[in-house]
């Protein structure tokens, strides 16, 4: 073989071998990558739910184990890049199948949860059962008996509100949310709560009367200055919605029911007046009475 030809064929050989190897490493490597990032094959929807607090740790070997990834450290990895300050979001999320892993980390940690909260509607007056009645029938993983035992010493102290719930939020989540939408709305009112010079036990326990014995804002605020009167007299409260008020003076141990805001307010700012006795008509409408056979004049025209 001629010296040039032989001296010009090395050095082409070398780098077509150069070329042919770095092909290999980088589809060695998109292989790896394909692996790592893509959804496993058998993948399904999932709907899983984040607690308050959960450890990144614990959320993506969960996930890993559930078949939604992969690889939980890549997971991590990019929960970290896509994150926010605040960590990870909880709630309930929808993973649809085949979301690779860097729109899972996406989801998480931005906390687009791809499906809908539940709306709930808590209105005043309802008891503790009757919260978890309404909870259950709403929400699918929700559990009463939980409930009913979490908030056995909160009735009174849940605040009826509008919620928005995840069909899997745990009985700790959805106690934590009534009871700091509770707090926060007392705590604008602390200070009318103290200058009442009634407690906040106290309080709650008339507004939770008011809620049943009251027809609305017309007359709720008269009515509460009845009730503080006849108990400051030494007169049983004698309301229709604990019948033993027809037998013990004072307030109730605890509160019957939780109440909202309005009752609350007319509980603290009540409107002193001479009536002791009140009722109200088929229609609604309140009828007064300072003395008991006017009360009784009363019922004989508008309830018999």
């Amino acid at each position: 073989m001629d010296d040039s030809i032989s001296k010009n064929w090395q050095p082409e050989k070398i780098k077509q071998l150069r070329i042919h190897w770095i092909l290999l490493v980088i589809g060695f490597l998109l292989l790896i990558g394909y692996y790592l990032f893509s959804a496993p094959f058998d993948s399904k929807d999932l709907i899983i739910h984040i607690e308050k607090g959960q450890s990144v740790n614990a959320l993506t070997l969960d996930l890993e184990n559930k078949n939604a990834i992969r690889n939980n450290s890549v997971l991590k990895i990019f929960i970290k890049l896509f994150g926010t300050k605040k960590g990870i979001v909880s709630g309930d999320y929808l993973i649809n199948k085949n979301s690779p892993v860097w729109i899972v980390a996406w989801q998480i940690g931005r906390g687009h949860h791809n499906i809908e909260p539940i709306k709930i509607t808590i209105r005043e007056g309802l008891t503790n059962k009757a919260i978890a009645a309404l909870l259950a029938d709403k929400l699918s993983g929700f559990r009463k008996d939980l409930f009913l035992i979490s908030t056995e010493n909160k009735q009174g102290y849940l605040f009826p509100d509008t919620y928005f719930f995840y069909p899997l939020d745990t009985t700790s989540e959805i106690v934590e949310k009534l009871s700091n939408n509770f707090d926060v709305k007392i705590k604008k009112i602390d200070e009318s709560i103290k200058k009442s010079g009634r407690s906040l036990s106290q309080v709650i326990i008339m507004a939770s009367i008011l809620e049943g014995e009251a027809g609305g804002k017309d007359d709720i605020a008269i009515i509460s200055g009845i009730l503080w009167k006849r108990i400051s007299t030494g007169m049983p409260l004698q309301v229709d919605i604990d019948k033993d008020t027809y037998i013990n003076k004072g307030l109730p141990q605890k509160p019957l029911n939780n109440p909202g805001l309005m009752s609350i307010n007319a509980a603290i700012n009540s409107v002193d007046s001479a009536y002791y006795y009140y009722l109200h008509d088929k229609n609604g409408k309140v009828h007064y009475a300072t003395t008991f056979e006017e009360h009784k004049s009363n019922i004989s025209k508008y309830l018999k």
